[in-house]
């Protein structure tokens, strides 16, 4: 399959079914922004050396708030550098602009298998993960929730032919119009030995979507969007396994990391 990674250059474009239940502790939800007016979440913007890409999820180690996104949104390579093994990347260190505010990348899968000598196919291909820290400023106004749909109600595994799914993502290449955000589609099952899933949605990902999250069917955080199919499934997206793109992340410099779920309710017939 010919992939092609989703970020874009910020150019002038930067000037059914029944709801599943997430119920958050009082203290849990108490300690967010409102997730009517968050101005950090999930799908939101993200801006690297004048890239623009989308945060997928909101992560902690119980010290620090992270905001999640592809590590190619850091890449140096050309479009069709996806194997993380052996392309090149910014630094950790590298500033982020998240909503305003700036953030510090701390994690990237493909440095961490870099200097860890990985050589493991599948995941030099599709481990695409990056940890973005968040200043306390920005952490104010942090929310975890997915706008429209709601949740991660969990950490999920992957996802079965045929099962739906959800994402939202926001692409500077859209030019605003937010209704192309919240989008639905079907997983076409897993790949890559459990590594990553290929997916159609209605309005497929776009340059700029790279690093949105994904939902299960039940609002379960499963993984992060990454490429873009050209051939042989043209329109598909490819999306790594958030759950091993953790594993691997506290493995390598990060022991406590855990996905922060959201505060709203799962509601998968919010847009239809």
């Amino acid at each position: 399959m010919r992939r092609r990674p989703l970020l874009t250059l910020a150019l002038a474009v930067a000037a059914g079914t029944a709801a599943v239940t997430a119920v958050p502790s009082p203290a849990a939800a108490a300690s967010w922004a409102p997730a009517a007016t968050a101005q950090v979440h999930p799908g939101v913007q993200t801006y690297t050396a004048g890239s623009q890409c989308t945060a997928n999820f909101v992560f902690t180690d119980g010290t620090s708030t992270y905001l999640g996104q592809a590590a190619h949104c850091s890449g140096t390579g050309g479009s069709t550098a996806t194997n993380g093994c052996n392309t090149g990347s910014l630094p950790l260190g590298t500033k982020v602009e998240v909503a305003g505010f700036e953030g510090t990348m701390v994690y990237n899968s493909w440095l961490a298998m870099q200097a860890a000598g990985e050589n493991d196919g599948s995941t030099c291909a599709y481990n695409d993960f990056a940890l973005i820290k968040l200043p306390t400023a920005a952490v104010a106004t942090t929310n975890p929730s997915v706008p429209v749909y709601g949740g991660p109600v969990a950490l999920g595994a992957g996802t079965t032919a045929g099962e739906s799914v959800y994402s939202y993502g926001n692409s500077s290449l859209r030019f605003g119009v937010t209704l192309l955000s919240p989008k639905r589609g079907l997983s076409l099952g897993d790949t890559g030995g459990g590594w990553s899933t290929t997916v159609y949605t209605a309005t497929p990902g776009i340059p700029g979507d790279s690093g949105s999250g994904f939902l299960d069917s039940s609002g379960r955080a499963f993984g992060t969007l990454s490429t873009v199919a050209i051939a042989p499934l043209t329109g598909s997206n490819g999306v790594g396994n958030l759950a091993k793109e953790l594993a691997y992340a506290r493995s390598h410099g990060f022991p406590g990391l855990t996905l922060v779920p959201g505060t709203e309710a799962f509601t998968p017939s919010a847009l239809v």
